[in-house]
């Protein structure tokens, strides 16, 4: 037998029964479509957590305190020395450091004449545009002050300016923050949505205010921005004897971009496998469905297959044929699944334009090799079955 005349073969045998062809093909097509969609998912919420990171720059580590870890009694009794602005104001000396900025947040009640809106307060120092990567659109931001004692300067989110002032000129306005009157200064450009943190519906005051405001002592965190010829490890360690000899012991918790990054990609690695996994469940139906018409097949074309062996085809022959259509089958399925997965992907992107998916073409091949090995795997007890009849038997039973 030619391997032409196999191929012709196999493509009869799989065209000529469209309906039972078919349905086989949709239960592997339906596995690939879910497996493929879910891995897309969650390479597209990775790539969407990197990037909202990444928006805040690539060197930047963050310190805050307390000690994430702490071991022994003497650790519960010890006192943890809080974070200060004459922390933050040191630490810019190091090698190294390019930019720093104090934090504190808080909320509470943001007033405009009669206009109230209540969210969130960020006190920050006058270097959060250039270590953030934000833009002033309007204005000037906070300036520097050494002294401790700020003026009362505010700027505004995009979005807090919309809600007070609509579209009229907020510089120069006062505004009342916790009861306290502010001078608004500027306004930061849109910025949209951080993991789910409206980065647009805030009002930033110099880090003292807030301080003072929230009636806090410690910060809640110092972020510090470092040179490209450096490396966070480098920095990780500068900072650490740094604030060591000033505390006494190691009382703060320093975490860089880069353990962020690593520890969100773990977990969204094995969320991933999971909820593949839960997904290749469909694809064992399929494959299971696969060696069920697979032998219902060989029983229905058993007098074929005598007379396949009556003019010298070899067993090995038979397998193969059997094989192939099971293969083609499953192929088919496979491409019957991107099918479904492009129409999926298309009601998605109607329906939630924010859902983040990405494409790797790499995972469409996987899923064309993974259909066709599940049609080969599959089809082998069958096609074995069908090369094992006796001819003689196998031209009776026609």
């Amino acid at each position: 037998m030619r391997f032409t005349d196999a191929l012709r073969m196999i493509f009869k045998a799989v065209w000529s029964n469209k309906g039972k062809s078919l349905l086989t093909a949709l239960g592997i097509g339906i596995g690939i479509a879910a497996v493929t969609l879910l891995t897309s998912l969650g390479e597209g919420l990775h790539q969407y957590l990197v990037n909202q990171f990444s928006q805040f720059g690539t060197r930047i580590i963050a310190i805050n305190p307390g000690k994430d870890v702490t071991q022994g009694l003497g650790g519960l009794l010890s006192s943890v020395k809080p974070l200060s602005l004459d922390d933050a104001e040191s630490l810019k000396a190091l090698p190294g450091i390019e930019l720093v900025v104090p934090v504190v947040q808080g909320a509470g009640a943001i007033e405009y004449g009669n206009r109230e809106r209540k969210s969130d307060i960020l006190g920050v120092g006058a270097q959060m545009p250039s270590a953030w990567r934000f833009r002033v659109a309007l204005g000037r931001f906070l300036p520097d002050d050494h002294s401790g004692r700020s003026r009362h300067y505010a700027v505004l989110g995009h979005k807090m300016k919309t809600e007070l002032f609509g579209s009229t000129n907020p510089l120069g306005q006062t505004i009342r923050i916790g009861g306290v009157r502010f001078r608004v200064v500027g306004v930061i450009e849109k910025k949209g949505q951080m993991l789910g943190f409206d980065m647009d519906d805030i009002v930033y005051i110099p880090t003292d205010k807030a301080l003072q405001l929230f009636n806090r002592e410690s910060l809640m965190e110092i972020d510090v921005t470092f040179g490209p010829s450096h490396t966070s490890r480098q920095i990780t360690g500068r900072v650490t004897r740094h604030l060591i000899e000033r505390h006494g012991e190691e009382d703060f918790t320093i975490t860089t971009q880069d353990e962020m990054l690593a520890t969100m990609g773990k977990v969204l690695q094995i969320l991933t496998i999971g909820v593949a996994t839960l997904g290749s469940i469909s694809l064992l139906v399929g494959a299971i469905g696969i060696a069920t018409i697979m032998t219902i097949t060989v029983r229905e074309r058993t007098g074929e297959i005598g007379l396949l062996c009556a003019i010298g085809s070899s067993r090995q022959q038979i397998m193969a044929l059997f094989l192939g259509e099971a293969v083609l089958t499953s192929v088919l399925g496979g491409l019957l699944g991107l099918l479904i997965l492009a129409v999926v992907l298309t009601i998605f992107k109607l329906a939630i334009p924010a859902l983040p998916v990405a494409i790797n073409p790499t995972y469409l091949f996987v899923a064309l090799l993974v259909s066709g090995l599940i049609g080969l795997v599959a089809g082998v007890v069958p096609a074995r079955s069908a090369a094992r009849l006796n001819p003689v038997d196998a031209l009776r039973a026609e």
